[in-house]
């Protein structure tokens, strides 16, 4: 299923403030939101504005290390939910999909870390049905969350 970052906000819970990567997903109205850390939620803010900062962070620095050894960032796929993880809805998979020149190559990666590298690049994001099923919620919990870029002291 074809998936898009809608927004990068800020969950009040329990356990304090979480940021959330919020995916939509093409022809649902529900959305997957995946929780993250602050550092990978501002990254990914930073992706979405291509915000030049000077030096390159860590996920700058990834892509131009994959360019400059002739890969490109094919695709994001949010393959799995493991349940096993720590927190309410388990742990997230995915996978990044580079092409090398000895071809294609899948990574195992943080969905957090790969949704920061499709946000630089514009490649396409994927979710797999069942982790769409497992996680969908509504659209409009997230909607009414502070976005991260208005949470002063994080980017």
């Amino acid at each position: 299923m074809q998936a898009s970052i809608d927004a990068v906000r800020v969950a009040g819970t329990q356990q304090g403030p979480i940021p959330v990567v919020v995916l939509t997903i093409e022809g649902e109205d529900d959305v997957v939101p995946i929780f993250i850390g602050f550092s990978e939620a501002t990254s990914i803010a930073r992706g979405l504005e291509a915000e030049d900062i000077g030096r390159p962070m860590t996920h700058d620095l990834l892509l131009d290390v994959v360019e400059e050894l002739g890969g490109r960032i094919d695709r994001v796929v949010v393959s799995e939910i493991d349940g096993s993880g720590v927190g309410e809805g388990g742990t997230y998979i995915a996978d990044l999909h580079v092409e090398t020149p000895r071809g294609e190559t899948v990574i195992d990666a943080r969905p957090s870390d790969s949704l920061a590298l499709a946000a630089r690049t514009n490649v396409e994001i994927d979710v797999t049905e069942a982790v769409f099923e497992s996680s969908r919620d509504d659209s409009a919990k997230f909607a009414e969350l502070e976005d991260i870029r208005n949470v002063p002291g994080d980017l």
